[in-house]
């Protein structure tokens, strides 16, 4: 019969053991125990308010301990004050709540502390006395009501300042049901290629808004929805009651893995509103969380080695000259937001003259790229680098796919079909003007070029923007016929007789289409390339193949943008607010009426200034082929690298 009985002790020991290293969170403390025993006086500068009965505090301290009776148990920090279970309190002498404290209380004076001012003066520490940790928990309680009615007072303000502030993609995206494109279908995007599989269900610890204490204090959430970086969460205790639920950056400061705060000697409180719903918050959070999802330990450490960027400013490189697309310009790296480049060109004195792209753009290349592969460019009137200034490392650029060219190659007079750059909302029919070194083609849209080949365009020979003959018919894309052309329908058999040319070969463009993870419908933040400094509210209208028609939310379909998987000009939603860019919010019916003087409008007409191309009939399916050229774009071999598992479960330890 004892033995059965130390059996189950032991057994109930072995399960508390279990219970206890959940390493989650530690103790439950509840501060409605006699708080006598810290220390008070009339003297103190500070009046203290009496404790709100039965406030629930999870203290983190590394074990979950049973509350003895009275005040035989307790202890107070001789660093902060701080009162507690002296079983949970830290170290084997017991004289300080935390780690923190500890080491604080070594590294700083000893009248800095609670308890040398009490054995000094028998009084407390007024305002005055250099306490360098936090104050009191008394102190904090102390101004209760006080902090209830800021509280009430900043949710009026925040509710006008989310009207003055309009878009919320939060709201944007709840109000209207819409699905964002995951940060995994975003490879230069911070994160995009460990990203993992944070999805809904996975449990974060965030800052408790919902809690009349006057210092941070955290509580843990579940995610409910995902959109891009930012997600709907919902603190745990609510069930099915989305009262409160939020939205925030997944990737911000203030969102950790579960167990972070008892790492960090952080408090759990759960939330006001839920307070009274257990009593056992410990039970609860053990049956909730275990076996859950939570973010990567180190989640916060890839965020930021994830957006450090190797171009710096005062970089010189040579970027396209956005005057005439036919050469390149040597501009400057004025700065760098999220990877983005603002170029300043060398030649501009009063430096507005300039250019953004991204730092993987094909638009921009190391010094001396042009003259080895044969590519026109502007001599700067410069003869002497600024002081300060230094070229860009060649290896820091994006690297094109590797060709060649001894064999069967493109050859000047081909024809193609290709976006066209200055208008790209349209796939145009292009020929061949020349071909450069290493890959690269110099391309010109048929009936608007220029006599002088100024309006000539640089892709290699894998982008992702040029098309055999037929790819539009094909995939019942319109095709922009060239300028002047009367004989409509468009009839590519016809056109190559008549002007006397030939198809580039099919087997020559690049086929590969990547798992990219696009859907359409599904919401973005993309670059206006007419307006490259411009990030804009966008969705993914339609897919083929590889390649995205763009649109841009609340403007005509004729802003739309073809534009690659792969582009670097896409971001996940979310990705302006996690770098510090400025969004640029759906444009609604009154506005799009009254920025005449827009840069949608400029945009337009700088298109115009150049192309004057007009919206021509829809190509007809034709059955014929032409050269006996087979024009079917097979599904190609994904190569979208697999991120592995980046989810780590909670777990009992056994």
């Amino acid at each position: 019969m004892e033995n059965t009985k130390d059996l189950t002790e032991h057994s109930s020991r072995s399960e508390r053991k279990r219970r206890d290293s959940f390493g989650m969170f530690d103790g439950y403390d509840s501060c409605s125990e006699d708080t006598s025993s810290s220390s008070s006086s009339e003297e103190s500068e500070e009046e203290v308010a009496p404790l709100p009965s039965n406030l629930p505090i999870i203290k983190n301290n590394g074990q979950v301990y049973t509350y003895p009776d009275g005040k035989s148990g307790m202890a107070t920090c001789e660093m902060c004050g701080m009162v507690g279970v002296r079983d949970a309190f830290y170290s084997k002498t017991k004289r300080f709540c935390s780690v923190s404290c500890s080491r604080s209380y070594s590294s700083n004076s000893k009248k800095a502390s609670i308890l040398a001012r009490l054995q000094v003066t028998g009084k407390p520490p007024t305002k005055k006395a250099k306490v360098l940790q936090k104050q009191p928990l008394v102190a904090k309680l102390a101004a209760y009501a006080q902090y209830q009615a800021t509280l009430q007072n900043q949710a009026k303000t925040k509710s006008v300042a989310v009207s003055m502030e309009g878009f919320s993609w939060g709201n944007y995206i709840s109000s209207n049901s819409f699905i964002a494109a995951p940060v995994t279908c975003f490879k230069h995007a911070p994160m995009g290629t460990c990203w993992g599989d944070i999805s809904e269900n996975v449990r974060v610890e965030v800052p408790n808004t919902d809690c009349s204490l006057p210092t941070k204090v955290f509580w843990i959430a579940g995610i409910v929805k995902l959109a891009g970086y930012n997600a709907l969460l919902r603190y745990e205790g609510f069930e099915n009651d989305s009262g409160l639920d939020f939205w925030c950056n997944i990737c911000g400061s203030d969102i950790h893995p579960v167990g972070w705060c008892a790492a960090s000697g952080k408090p759990l409180v759960p939330p006001r509103t839920i307070q009274h719903k257990y009593t056992n918050w410990k039970a609860f959070l053990v049956k909730r969380l275990t076996g859950a999802k939570t973010l990567p330990p180190d989640f916060s450490q890839k965020v930021s080695e994830s957006m450090q960027y190797p171009f710096k400013p005062c970089m010189r490189v040579e970027v396209v000259d956005k005057r005439h697309l036919c050469r390149t310009r040597v501009a400057v790296v004025e700065s760098v937001i999220g990877g983005r480049l603002r170029l300043v060109y060398e030649e501009s004195e009063d430096r507005t003259d300039d250019f953004w792209c991204h730092m993987h753009s094909p638009l921009i290349h190391h010094i001396g790229w042009s003259r080895s592969i044969g590519h026109r460019f502007k001599r700067s009137d410069i003869t002497k680098k600024q002081d300060g200034h230094f070229d860009t490392p060649p290896h820091l650029f994006a690297k094109v796919k590797e060709v060649d060219q001894s064999g069967e190659w493109f050859k000047e007079g081909m024809k193609l079909e290709a976006i066209d750059p200055l208008n790209l909302s349209t796939i145009c029919v292009a020929t061949i003007r020349k071909v450069l070194a290493d890959g690269f083609l110099m391309i010109g849209i048929d009936g608007s070029e220029a006599a002088d080949g100024s309006d000539w365009f640089c892709y290699h020979a894998t982008s992702p923007s040029i098309f055999p003959v037929g790819f539009c018919e094909i995939n019942m894309i319109e095709l922009t016929p060239p300028r002047g052309y009367t004989k409509l329908p468009f009839k590519w058999f016809d056109y190559l007789r008549e002007t006397g040319s030939i198809a580039a070969p099919v087997k020559l463009f690049n086929k590969d289409v990547p798992n990219h993870g696009f859907r359409v419908g599904m919401k973005l933040e993309a670059v206006d390339l007419m307006e490259p400094r411009l990030i804009c509210v966008a969705t993914v209208t339609r897919i083929i193949h590889r390649l995205l028609r763009i649109h841009f939310d609340g403007w005509e379909e004729e802003y739309d943008q073809w534009v690659d998987c792969e582009s670097p000009d896409l971001y996940p939603v979310g990705w302006c607010q996690l770098t510090g860019y400025q969004l640029q919010p759906p444009a609604s019916q009154s506005s799009r009426e009254s920025q005449s003087g827009s840069s949608k409008q400029k945009k337009k007409a700088k298109s115009q200034q150049y192309k004057g191309h007009k919206k021509m009939t829809t190509l007809q399916l034709k059955e014929e082929l032409i050269d006996g050229e087979d024009y079917n774009f097979l599904q190609g071999a994904s190569d979208q690298e697999s991120n592995g598992s980046a989810n780590f479960y909670i777990k009992q330890e056994p």
